[in-house]
C-alpha cells in the first residue's frame, strides 16, 4: 500500500525529515522549561511530531487514498468553519458544501479540470435554490456568503493540494511546499517574539513584525535552495518561486483567517492540533498557497518541457 516506499528519494526524505526534527528537538525537549522562547520552540515542534508523520505516511499510500484523506480534511476544516460561524445548524448549506467538496474530489480523480474551475459558479448558482425551496429570505444573504467561503477556501482552494500530487514529482512537491510553508511560519513567529518593531498589520496580527518577516523570508529560500532535489528540476527559477508562494501566499492565507478570527471575536475552535491551536489555524497558510502553488509549477513545468525555461 505504501507504494512510495520503494521510492529512494522518499525514503531519503523521510529520512531527512525526521532527522532534522531529532536534531532540533532533542535540544528544545531539554531546554524547554529554561525561558518561554524554549518553551514555544517545544510546542511547535510537538504540532510536527504529530503532523509529520501523517504527512508523509498519507503521500506515501498509493492512489487514491491521498486524495480520500485530503477531502475528508477539507470536510472537516469546512465543519469548524461553519461552527465558528454559528450556522452549523443550517444543515442545507452544510449538506451542500460537503456534496460540493466530494464532487470536486471526484472531479480531480477523473482529470475533470475545466468542470473543477467551474465549481465555485456552479456551486453558488446550487446553493441559490436552498433559500427558494426554503421560501425563506430572512439572513440568506448572510448564509449563502459564508456558505460560498466555506466552499471555495477549504473545498475548491485547499483541494489543489490533489491537482499537484497529479504533477510530475507531485508527492515531492506537495511534501516540499508544506515543509517551506511550516517552516517559514514557524520562523516568523519564533522570531517576532524576539526582535521587531515595526508592525505591518497591528490591528489584524499585532504580533508579526516587518524585520521578523524579512528574516523568516530569507531563511525560507535558503531551506528552499537546500531541498531543491525534491523538486523535478532543481534550477533557481523553481525552488526560488516555491519560496515566494511559501512565503507570501502563506502570510496571505494566515492573515485573512486572522481578520475573520478578530472579526468574531474567536482565537480557537474545533479539534485541538498539540502546539498550534486548532485545525484551522494549521492548514490556513495553504489556502492560498495551494491554488497559487498548482499554477505556478503547472505553467513553469510546460515552460520546462517546451525547453522555453
Amino acid at each position: 500500500m505504501f507504494v512510495m516506499w520503494n521510492d529512494a528519494l522518499y525514503r531519503q526524505t523521510v529520512y531527512l525529515v525526521f532527522g532534522t526534527m531529532l536534531a532540533i528537538g532533542l535540544p528544545l525537549f531539554f531546554l524547554r522549561n529554561k525561558n518561554s522562547q524554549f518553551q514555544a520552540g517545544w510546542a511547535s515542534l510537538k504540532s510536527w511530531v504529530f503532523a509529520a508523520p501523517i504527512l508523509v505516511g498519507l503521500l506515501g499510500l498509493s492512489s487514491p487514498w491521498p486524495l480520500i484523506v485530503l477531502t475528508l480534511l477539507s470536510i472537516f476544516c469546512a465543519k469548524i468553519f461553519f461552527q465558528m460561524m454559528g450556522m452549523y445548524h443550517r444543515s442545507n448549506f452544510v449538506w451542500a458544501t460537503y456534496i460540493g467538496i466530494i464532487l470536486l474530489a471526484v472531479c480531480i480523480q477523473f482529470d475533470l479540470q475545466a468542470l473543477y474551475q467551474l465549481g465555485p459558479m456552479i456551486f453558488l448558482g446550487f446553493i441559490c435554490f436552498i433559500p427558494i425551496l426554503r421560501d425563506s429570505a430572512k439572513h440568506m444573504i448572510q448564509y449563502l456568503s459564508l456558505t460560498l467561503v466555506a466552499f471555495s477556501f477549504l473545498g475548491w482552494a485547499l483541494l489543489h493540494l490533489g491537482w499537484l500530487m497529479k504533477l510530475d514529482h507531485g508527492p515531492y512537491l506537495v511534501l516540499y511546499i508544506i515543509i517551506l510553508t511550516e517552516v517559514y511560519d514557524n520562523m516568523y513567529i519564533a522570531l517576532s517574539r524576539r526582535f521587531g518593531k515595526i508592525k505591518i498589520f497591528h490591528r489584524i496580527n499585532p504580533k508579526r513584525n516587518l524585520e521578523s518577516f524579512l528574516v523568516a523570508c530569507v531563511l525560507t529560500f535558503a531551506l528552499a535552495w537546500a531541498m531543491r532535489h525534491l523538486l523535478p528540476e532543481r534550477s533557481e527559477i523553481f525552488w526560488m518561486a516555491s519560496a515566494f508562494v511559501a512565503c507570501f501566499a502563506g502570510s496571505l492565507g494566515d492573515l485573512t483567517l486572522s481578520v475573520i478570527r478578530r472579526d468574531l471575536g474567536i482565537k480557537d475552535a474545533g479539534a485541538f492540533i498539540i502546539g498550534r491551536g486548532d485545525l484551522l489555524t494549521v492548514i490556513d497558510r495553504l489556502l492560498f498557497v495551494a491554488p497559487i502553488y498548482y499554477y505556478v509549477m503547472s505553467y513553469m513545468l510546460k515552460l520546462f518541457e517546451q525547453g522555453r525555461l
